[in-house]
């Protein structure tokens, strides 16, 4: 398959696209919280997978933790773009405030309390600690996978995901307490009352 995609074998490109097109796309909008936008990582991150086949090594049996790697990159370069779009617009002088609908994206992802306040306490991480965590839980790669796609040891993935965990559970916490209680909906729908990130974890202990 490695070899496939280097000559760029476009049954490669499509079997490489519909095996993990997904993946790309739900880490995407979890962390941009835009459906639209992770639609345009998708799509950057299989242009940029095209263009860079030739740097496509033979280590590990799937392009996975390559393919990651590249998503990573590229929500990286749109989050600075998108910064740039708001520094631009701040200079702007505004008509109409329009309401903000980031709970509500964050919401259709899971309906759940406690996973709104990880998403927001999630921006307060460092860049570094939030890639981690996103990579290891909300995508399910394992350390060395997430090494692979940060080109970062092992042990940093380690130490940086103890971090980042640490610092989401005081965090939640206290977004939960502002929110008047940490109460999961009717149902719990595979979460784990008042775990917070306690579900999220157990998926990600059982891809290392």
């Amino acid at each position: 398959m490695h070899a496939r995609i280097r000559a760029g074998d476009p049954d490669a490109f499509r079997e490489l696209f519909r095996d993990h097109a997904q993946l790309v796309f739900r880490h995407a909008v979890r962390t941009t919280g835009d459906w639209s936008a992770a639609e345009d990582v998708v799509s950057l991150t299989f242009l940029e997978a095209w263009r860079l086949r030739g740097k496509l090594r033979d280590e590990g049996e799937s392009p996975r933790p390559w393919l990651m790697g590249i998503a990573v990159n590229v929500l990286r370069n749109a989050g600075r773009a998108a910064r740039r779009h708001e520094r631009a617009l701040a200079r702007v002088p505004s008509r109409d405030v329009l309401p903000d609908f980031a709970d509500e994206l964050v919401g259709r992802i899971a309906d759940s309390g406690e996973l709104v306040a990880a998403k927001r306490a999630l921006g307060q991480l460092r860049r570094a600690e939030r890639e981690v965590f996103a990579l290891c839980v909300w995508s399910g790669l394992g350390y060395a996978e997430a090494a692979e796609a940060l080109g970062v040891p092992v042990g940093t993935v380690r130490s940086r995901l103890s971090r980042a965990r640490a610092r989401l559970r005081k965090l939640t916490d206290s977004g939960l307490r502002r929110r008047g209680g940490g109460t999961e909906p009717g149902g719990s729908g595979g979460q784990v009352q008042g775990g917070r990130i306690a579900a999220a974890r157990s998926n990600e202990e059982r891809t290392r």
